[in-house]
Order: structure tokens, then sequence, then C-alpha cells
């Protein structure tokens, strides 16, 4: 069976992953305190209901216990958030994913028990930086305070070179760990063939040494 999913808070960020996980195919019940964004959102997921969702009786009531993964996408509520995930937590969901304001608010959700803290504000701003330091940076993963992901679109000085040219490897202590050649994705790259125009390549790596593979490749 597929996973079931709950949305707590239709802002921006709710909203927009309410509808993604519905066009993916998954049953989606999105919660709201607002009438009014409730009414915009029911034409698009599978149930949404108006709750306050600091109200333990009314999640119970809903039957949020049978979701697998519950995400709390309120805004600036901070005080509402953490008492959401309390409730949460206390009626034994799963997955519990929550939207953070901030480090701390971060941290305290992780103490009280969410499995996943998302800065989406935070995140946006990340890839949005890596996007100016070169417009050939496509997307900016974190995977770790250490270690991140980068999708790079090859630039004029790749072109024509092939990996155990650019040696990646020795000059940035850097991997690139799959070739995106149109709708294909090529695990692993072979060393030898010649970078073609509009490739991607995926980067793996050392925060700090994929800050230094970037600068030396931004255009």
């Amino acid at each position: 069976m597929k996973k079931q999913f709950a949305v707590i808070g239709m802002g921006r960020f709710g909203s927009s992953v309410a509808k993604n996980l519905t066009g993916l195919g998954f049953e989606v019940l999105a919660l709201d305190q607002s009438e009014e964004r409730i009414q915009e959102i029911s034409t698009v997921v599978t149930h949404s209901v108006q709750v306050d969702c600091t109200d333990e009786e009314a999640l119970r009531a809903l039957g949020i216990r049978n979701f697998d993964v519950v995400v709390v996408a309120i805004g600036e509520n901070i005080q509402a958030s953490i008492l959401a995930t309390l409730l949460l937590k206390d009626i034994g969901i799963p997955t519990i994913v929550v939207k953070a304001a901030n480090d701390l608010h971060g941290k305290v959700l992780r103490k009280i028990g969410a499995d996943k803290i998302i800065y989406p504000e935070r995140d946006m701003g990340q890839r949005v930086a890596h996007h100016l330091i070169s417009p050939n940076i496509l997307d900016y993963i974190e995977l770790s305070s250490e270690h991140s992901i980068l999708e790079m679109k090859a630039n004029d000085r790749m072109v024509g070179k092939n990996l155990r040219d650019l040696d990646l490897r020795a000059k940035f202590q850097c991997n690139v760990i799959a070739v995106k050649r149109q709708e294909q994705l090529i695990i692993p790259p072979p060393v030898e063939t010649p970078i073609q125009p509009g490739e991607i390549l995926i980067v793996l790596g050392n925060n700090k040494d994929l800050k230094r593979f970037e600068v030396e490749y931004s255009e």
C-alpha cells in the first residue's frame, strides 16, 4: 500500500508539499485553521479539513494516527508548531516532518521527537547563492553539515575533456558519482568518454572542497 500523508498548515510551503504529493499519486489530508485556505486546497488534495491542530481530541477524531507521515508546515506560529509536534509524537505518528523557522526552533523540534527538520527559506537561499556563483549550478543538496551533492551543467572548459582529464578527485577531493546525458543517468560515469555539451555532472564532496570546485569552474 502507498504511504498516506497529512500536511498541517496550508501556507505557501505546506500547500506546495500537499499538491506535489497528490500529483505523485499519494493520498493527502490537508489541515489548516483557515477556512479560506482549506477551500483553496480542497479541489487538489484527497481530503481537506478545517481544524485547530493544537487540539489533540480533534486530531484523534480525524484518524490522524492512521497516517504514515505527517508534515507540520505551520509558518510563523512557533508555539503552535511545537505543540502540534508534541501531540503527534504522543499520538504515535511513525514519521513527523516539521518546517523550522530558525536553528533554535529546529533544535527544540528535534529534542521533542521530530524525525526530520526542514528549513525551506534557508535551503532555498542556499540554492540561489550557489546558482549566483555559477549559472551552471542547477541544484545543491546538503547531505550533512560537512558533505553535499551538487548538479552542474558542463561548461565550455569541461566540454571535450573526460573525467580523467579533469581529475576532480586529485584537484578538489570531489567525486563525480553520475552524469546525466539527456534523459539517461549514467552510474558510474565512464572516465574516458569526452563530456558533451548539455551534460550534467553530479558531484559529491566535502562542502569546503565543493566550494573550491564551484569557484574554479564558475563562469
